[in-house]
């Protein structure tokens, strides 16, 4: 199949030989670190009949997961490379009208043609850049083609995830965010078998703990986990680096710290906020959108008043209240609503807003490890990774923060069933007053709660309460 357009005849197979590199040759290099994700995706492509979809901020390793699965396809199921077969929407190509409109329905033909109805394996990725992609695979998914669509998309698209929504039923999503801090330590200490050992052991502690802590609490207290001092120094270590580096890969071997804000401040905010939200809203001041998130980032996790905040950036409150949602919806901040009894129930009123990686705040704010010297700012940041974390809590209907009078606990998860787990934040060097979390917790006959520490030596079970140091707690999830 050929194309014309000013620069002649282009052959089909021409504009997809480069991104397959592996028909010619089957062995080819990748990113060897795997997250823990891509074996979720792996399984699921070959029990699930439905499209698989991979979506998450820009630049986080949505391509990286899809060639570390081409590569496993052809290595470890020796399936054959020409059956596989990767584009990327963002070829300079598609702008091009006459290739665009043909382009997708030549492509599965031309595909189908070649293999004879053996299974193919699509790999699209940027896919929301090619217009009314949902359509196209809609209609080869119900004509129930001999293929199999692997897709992955910037969710900084609010036009991207609408789209999707028409596929419901049809399409299993996997959402990236950045590395988070187990993910952190098992890239930094892959070759460390002690500390490895560790990380996998509360994992499994932070599995059990979520799966039936609430009801059998006395039987997963934190005593039963056993770290040598020497893990501990180096899980503390990589916190440190972790409050400063941020969960963007990346970023790691950039080693010039102007060089690494500059980038990240480019590719998170000033594309996603001044073309993707541009683009898909068609907002002609982005730059308030901008104001609005960099008020955000001044303290993670405050309480948001937009009466006030409308105020103090001169924005009007009924804009401020389309902001957020926008804001959420391209991964650059998230919401945490006020504890109800009824979480289901739609409620306006105080949010709290955290960053979806603190690495962005130092960028913006172009802060290096001094950062570490801010006790209370480490308190925040401490808040926010409990915060990042708490979001992949298994069974959790609601996350949300707790207020009453002069009581604040920073987190409650919902469970259903009238059980909630109180998480309380006491990033510090001692820990005052527990008063807030222990009404809490005889309020609603809540049978335990727990303490996110600084220190080990703070690891202690009390009346009900569970204390565990935030190093520690991070690799529960």
């Amino acid at each position: 199949m050929r194309y014309e357009n000013g620069f002649g005849n282009i052959d089909l197979e021409v504009i997809l030989a480069p991104y397959n590199p592996w028909w010619k040759s089957p062995q080819f290099t990748i990113f060897s670190f795997k997250r823990p994700v891509f074996n979720k995706i792996f399984k699921d492509l070959f029990s699930l009949k439905q499209i698989i979809s991979i979506t998450g901020p820009r630049r986080i390793g949505k391509t990286t997961l899809l060639k570390q699965v081409i590569k496993d396809l052809i290595d470890i199921n020796k399936i054959e490379p020409a059956r596989i077969i990767y584009f990327s929407f963002d070829d300079p190509l598609m702008v091009d009208p006459h290739i665009r409109e043909r382009f997708f329905d030549d492509l599965i033909r031309w595909a189908d043609t070649k293999l004879k109805d053996k299974t193919v394996y699509f790999f699209l990725d940027e896919i929301q850049r090619f217009e009314k992609w949902e359509l196209y695979l809609k209609k080869y998914y119900d004509l129930s083609f001999p293929c199999r669509f692997i897709i992955s998309g910037s969710a900084s698209s609010p036009i991207f995830k609408k789209s999707r929504e028409s596929l419901m039923g049809r399409i299993k999503e996997f959402h990236l965010g950045p590395f988070s801090f187990k993910e952190f330590v098992y890239y930094s200490k892959g070759d460390n078998k002690e500390v490895l050992d560790f990380v996998n052991s509360a994992h499994e502690f932070g599995h059990k703990l979520q799966l039936d802590a609430l009801i059998h609490w006395k039987n997963t207290g934190s005593s039963q986990l056993q770290v040598h001092p020497r893990v501990m120094r180096e899980l503390d270590g990589l916190l440190g680096k972790y409050f400063v580096e941020g969960g963007f890969p990346e970023t790691w071997e950039i080693q010039d710290l102007v060089a690494k804000q500059a980038y990240l401040f480019d590719n998170q905010i000033q594309k996603v906020i001044f073309e993707d939200l541009v683009i898909a809203t068609e907002f002609r001041k982005p730059e308030n959108i901008k104001r609005f998130y960099l008020s955000l980032i001044e303290q993670p996790g405050q309480e948001v008043n937009l009466e006030k905040a409308s105020m103090r950036i001169g924005v009007s409150r009924t804009m401020l209240e389309k902001y957020l949602p926008l804001l959420e919806m391209t991964d650059l901040v998230k919401s945490l609503p006020k504890f109800s009894k009824r979480p289901l129930k739609f409620r306006r009123g105080s949010v709290k807003c955290y960053l979806i990686d603190l690495a962005l705040r130092n960028a913006i704010l172009k802060l290096d490890d001094k950062i570490l010297e801010d006790k209370d700012m480490l308190g925040h940041y401490a808040e926010n990774l409990v915060f990042n974390a708490l979001k992949g809590f298994e069974g959790a209907i609601e996350l949300s923060f707790y207020k009453e009078q002069n009581r604040e606990i920073d987190f409650v998860v919902n469970l259903g069933g009238k059980r909630y787990l109180p998480i309380e934040v006491k990033y510090r060097e001692t820990i005052d007053d527990t008063a807030p979390i222990r009404y809490f917790m005889e309020k609603y006959n809540q049978k335990f709660g727990i303490v996110v520490t600084k220190n080990f030596e703070q690891n202690k079970e009390e009346n009900k309460l569970v204390f565990i140091p935030l190093s520690v707690f991070l690799l529960f999830f």
